[in-house]
């Protein structure tokens, strides 16, 4: 077994403290204890690191550059801890479901929707995970995975499925693309960039196809990898794409994206998956109807 080389846990929390405040007696105060008590625990602790941690500037004790640096790690290790206790810990005042999610729907329609969950229920935390894979074992611990279709997978048959919604897909850009070339015509189309990423194979062709200009072929094509990383680059203007609603919503709504033709095709059906071993608490139930009242919006 691994002996863990560690300094006193109550030292660390108090110098922790002492580098972020203007002087000890700051610390001292925010702490509820004597200038005393800080000065001997760091004391401590410079004996345990062999090193001083603070230097005297006038009437203050300031703490060093190397102390600064340490003290960054022990306040991310200390906020680690601190979301490990909420995580595992049963307090009574915050509740935590752990949402597992595709990158795109995460960054487009769940984040920009929080807010308006957490006005309703304060006391709920939602812990967000981004991953692409299907496979649901080499995934982190989950209450519910959202994925999009047809990426439903047979060892997913003992979940609980909650649809969602259908994925309208139109073409899309962004304003300041259409400012510099306009699309007057579905023409116009043939002197744009086309972004597409590999993720979505197929969504130009149909789209297209419906707009009755299959054979038109655009300045040339930009592919990417993944499609959040598509949708960043006809944000940022390098050429037009097929984005799907209401996924897209909140970008269009925040003048990011247009949609500047009014052809549409079906898209990909996302789903929330309910493991049969989570708690199917209150709080999961919260969280569950208020996806699908969203949805149901829009």
């Amino acid at each position: 077994m691994n002996k863990r080389h560690l300094p006193p846990l109550n030292a660390l929390r108090i110098f922790e403290t002492a580098a972020r405040a203007s002087s000890l007696s700051a610390a001292a105060g925010e702490l509820g204890i004597t200038h005393g008590a800080v000065s001997r625990q760091i004391k401590m602790l410079e004996e345990w690191l062999g090193q001083p941690l603070f230097t005297r500037q006038g009437q203050r004790n300031i703490a060093t550059e190397h102390a600064r640096a340490f003290a960054a790690e022990i306040s991310a290790a200390f906020d680690l801890m601190g979301d490990a206790a909420v995580r595992f810990g049963r307090t009574p005042s915050t509740r935590v479901i752990k949402v597992n999610t595709q990158t795109t729907f995460a960054m487009r329609w769940l984040i920009p929707r929080l807010p308006v969950f957490h006005a309703l229920h304060p006391d709920i935390e939602i812990s967000v995970a981004t991953s692409n894979s299907t496979e649901t074992k080499s995934l982190p611990a989950f209450d519910v995975l959202i994925r999009r279709d047809p990426l439903e997978r047979p060892e997913w048959r003992h979940f609980a499925k909650r649809p969602l919604f259908e994925e309208k897909l139109t073409l899309i850009a962004s304003p300041a693309l259409l400012s510099r070339q306009p699309l007057v015509d579905l023409k116009d189309l043939a002197s744009q960039v086309f972004v597409s990423a590999h993720t979505r194979v197929g969504e130009w062709e149909r789209w297209l196809q419906a707009a009755g200009i299959a054979d038109l072929r655009p300045q040339r094509f930009q592919r990417f990898d993944h499609y959040h990383v598509a949708l960043q680059a006809i944000v940022d203007g390098l050429g037009v794409g097929i984005g799907g609603l209401p996924t897209l919503a909140h970008d269009l709504k925040a003048g990011r994206l247009v949609a500047p033709c009014a052809i549409t095709v079906k898209g990909s059906k996302y789903a929330a998956w309910i493991p049969p071993d989570v708690d199917k608490s209150q709080t999961l139930n919260h969280f569950l109807d208020w996806l699908e009242q969203q949805t149901a919006a829009e």
